[in-house]
């Protein structure tokens, strides 16, 4: 048996905390080493944090990376590191895997492959790069590479294969959406299987911006079982041994001119750091998340590392007594703790009595303190003064929109008094018809459900009630229509379709860029597909003034989706 102990290291690291994500890496070189390991491996970029964007045209930027590279490159000692970084040569930058043994560099991996899709736009920053090497490790060959490198069927892995590599280790920064895991884990056995050699899997976990990572390193064998996996949305240093002698002969005839393209195989071979009294290690597989445990999951993570990373003292959160926010409040209270977590519960003339109680109810239940501020008496002081002005036209969506606005004034001054962040609570399904107020219920430092449709927060609203075996959201809120109260018997279906066919719809217009005659095709309703499409073609320009939020599906509002404000595409 030839046997190779790895470790994959699932950390958290935040983008220019370039001391920081080093010392964590340090911490964790020496527990691998305690562990027995040969080689232990970080995330994508784990030196700068993921994504790093604009900072890596910083020239001081990038002298600095590299000054944490060589420090976290001297402690690899015993074991060797793969860590990720960027790697400045000769005017070019490039994504890497570097590679440290003996206390120092060893050898290094630019990515190849590229994205410039979705959330990502690395051609931006980085060049490809053209070597694949494969490193020898205690009589084991392995080959490094990174991220999207690894879902080409013939890519660096093949070359690297085709070179001699029994082990394929791949560092990753993959952003989660709802499902992708299970994504992942089936492209993987499936690389396994055509290469017929193990593949180590790192990605890292935690929020940055609007991305979360969800981790769920993996470890899977030639014929594509899975070895071992981490949890999700945890930081973890998962162990796994594996038997080089599995790996099978992989040829490639015909494919020649294709790898050629790809880059050349060159070879390194490493210290022996093999300690020959390790027993076996019996392989950990963490359980996965059900789909409504994992986008909450994700919701938490998001939250709290976009407040905590950025230094607020907690959060202020407009409680209206209606499902959306007390959702946010449920997730902000998961994320921060009670403590960190203040409510504002602000009543105008049309707020329902039952809002009040169920707000009240909400808050005793999740321990958080809510403040009661009228803005009956402020409403009436801006009606007052814009009167003259307004002369002769009935009141409309102005005195309704003044509500929000004031209410988005009362939630600033609470956050610049205090240091808090004000968490919004509009949904996707708000953000994609503009069924919002900008300043008002839009005014806010981060929106935690802003990527999540109106249908799927009524899940996760039930699911954290099963999940706490209580009813921490009072099915009072649950089962009541949506209003947002801003006029006498107001009902959200006043103005939108009813949202369990509004949703498919958004989905279809929104992340799957459906026309008007697919959609008709799908069997979804004229009169509902073209409201849908006037009300998200018109509301852009709302959404580019929204704070950042958690990315849960396919296609979010922000990175994913660009498109100009000033546009008169109708199609």
């Amino acid at each position: 048996m030839r046997r190779l102990r790895l470790a994959l290291a699932q950390i958290n690291p935040t983008v220019g905390d370039l001391e920081g994500n080093a010392e964590r890496m340090l911490a964790l070189i020496g527990q691998a080493v305690a562990e027995g390991a040969d080689l232990i491996a970080f995330p994508e970029l784990a030196v700068t944090g993921y994504p790093p964007e604009d900072l890596l045209f910083k020239r001081q930027f990038l002298h600095d990376a590299r000054v944490q590279l060589e420090r976290v490159a001297a402690a690899a000692k015993g074991i060797v590191a793969v860590i990720g970084t960027p790697d400045a040569v000769d005017g070019k930058l490039y994504n890497a895997a570097a590679v440290a043994c003996d206390g120092k560099l060893a050898a290094i991996y630019h990515k190849i492959f590229l994205p410039n899709y979705g959330v990502f736009d690395e051609a931006r920053y980085f060049e490809p790069g053209r070597e694949c090497p494969v490193l020898t490790v205690n009589g084991v060959r392995v080959g490094v590479n990174v991220c999207e490198d690894i879902w080409r069927d013939v890519g660096p892995a093949t070359v690297q294969r085709v070179a001699g590599a029994e082990v394929i280790v791949n560092i990753n920064g993959s952003p989660y959406h709802r499902g992708r895991g299970r994504e992942r884990q089936e492209m993987l056995s499936q690389r396994a299987r055509d290469h017929g050699a193990f593949i180590a899997y790192v990605n890292m976990v935690g929020g940055q911006d609007e991305l979360v990572f969800d981790g769920q390193s993996l470890v899977v064998g030639p014929e594509g079982e899975l070895v071992a996996r981490a949890p999700q949305f945890q930081e973890a240093l998962l162990i796994a041994d594996v038997d080089a002698e599995r790996a099978r002969p992989m040829t490639l005839t015909g494919f020649e001119e294709r790898l050629s393209a790809i880059g050349e195989p060159s070879h390194y071979a490493l210290a022996d750091t093999a300690s020959d009294h390790r027993a076996a290690l019996e392989p950990t597989v963490s359980d996965e998340l059900d789909p409504l445990a994992e986008v909450y999951a994700a919701l938490v993570t998001g939250t709290r590392d976009y407040v905590r990373k950025s230094g607020f003292a907690g959060a202020v959160i407009g409680l209206s007594g209606g499902i959306d926010s007390a959702l946010t409040t449920a997730i902000a209270v998961d994320a921060l703790g009670a403590d960190a977590v203040t409510a504002f519960f602000m009543p105008s003339q049309y707020t329902a009595g039952q809002s009040l109680d169920d707000a009240t109810k909400l808050a005793s239940g999740l321990g958080v303190r809510m403040d009661v501020i009228a803005i009956e008496g402020l409403l009436a002081a801006y009606v007052g003064e814009l009167a003259p002005l307004f002369e002769g036209r009935e009141p409309d969506v102005t005195e309704e929109n003044l509500q929000a606005r004031i209410r988005g004034n009362l939630l600033m001054a609470a956050s610049n008094k205090f240091g808090w962040i004000v968490l919004t609570t509009g949904n996707k399904s708000e953000m994609a018809t503009g069924y919002a107020t900008l300043y008002g219920d839009m005014a806010g430092g981060f929106a935690v459900i802003k990527d999540v449709p109106k249908t799927l927060v009524f899940e996760l609203a039930r699911h954290r009630n099963e999940s706490a075996g209580r009813e921490v959201i009072p099915a009072s809120i649950i089962e009541r229509p949506p209003t947002a109260e801003l006029r006498p018997d107001q009902l959200d279906e006043d103005s939108l379709p009813p949202y369990a066919t509004l949703d498919p719809v958004l989905e279809a217009y929104v992340e799957q860029d459906r026309s008007r005659e697919e959609m008709l095709a799908a069997g979804m309703a004229p009169d509902v597909v073209d409201q849908t499409m006037r009300l998200v073609d018109r509301s852009e320009y709302k959404r580019r003034q929204a704070p950042p939020g958690v990315k849960i599906t396919r296609r979010n509002f922000g990175r994913d989706r660009r498109l100009p404000i000033v546009n008169r595409y109708r199609p």
